[in-house]
């Protein structure tokens, strides 16, 4: 089985509201549209840490692939880096983890389209089991455009923009992620 798959736009899945089971109040609802890509991954030995689960670092690996590929289908991945010379750098991230993943694990990452202004990019991922539809974890991060020849934030081109804005009305959600937004505090 290959490491990892990219579906990107518009190949066809079930719904998302069909991961959506009583009892289960993490799986998937049906708050989304739909995601700009899922990904595919399979989590490996090497990846597992001494309690016997995925290690956090590989969260953020597998939520890294999941990037390249909504890039990718943005027209803002590695293609258009070496034709343009513009990139995005990941600026900000939170990762939320719910439940454990294990060894041999079938990951599905479901990657959304929060936002879009002139130099920044804001997106979503949920990881899920790929078998029981439980939602593993989440990540929002936040990208801004970067001019490599300077290595400063640029604007994106206009026709990159429009695009944008144009996948935005497609793939952002409905209402935002509850997790989205977050910040780590204790309780009260």
């Amino acid at each position: 089985m290959p490491f990892f798959r990219i579906d990107a736009l518009h190949r066809q899945r079930p719904s998302p509201t069909s991961l959506t089971e009583a009892g289960f109040p993490n799986k998937l609802c049906g708050i989304m549209s739909k995601p700009v890509t899922e990904m595919e991954a399979v989590v490996r030995p090497e990846w597992i840490d001494s309690n016997g689960h995925l290690n956090l670092a590989y969260y953020v690996v597998v939520f890294d692939l999941a990037t390249d590929a909504l890039y990718a289908a943005l027209n803002i991945g590695d293609a258009y880096r070496e034709a343009s010379g513009f990139s995005c750098f990941t600026v900000e991230t939170h990762t939320l983890y719910e439940r454990e993943v294990h060894d041999g694990d079938r990951l599905l990452v479901r990657s959304w389209l929060l936002g879009a202004d002139t130099k920044r990019l804001h997106y979503f991922h949920e990881m899920f089991h790929a078998d029981s539809g439980e939602r593993s974890a989440v990540q929002e991060l936040l990208a801004l455009h970067i001019d490599m020849s300077i290595r400063r934030v640029a604007p994106f081109p206009p026709d990159v923009h429009t695009a944008l804005q144009r996948a935005l009305k497609t793939h952002a959600p409905a209402t935002p992620p509850k997790e989205a937004g977050r910040r780590i505090a204790l309780p009260g």
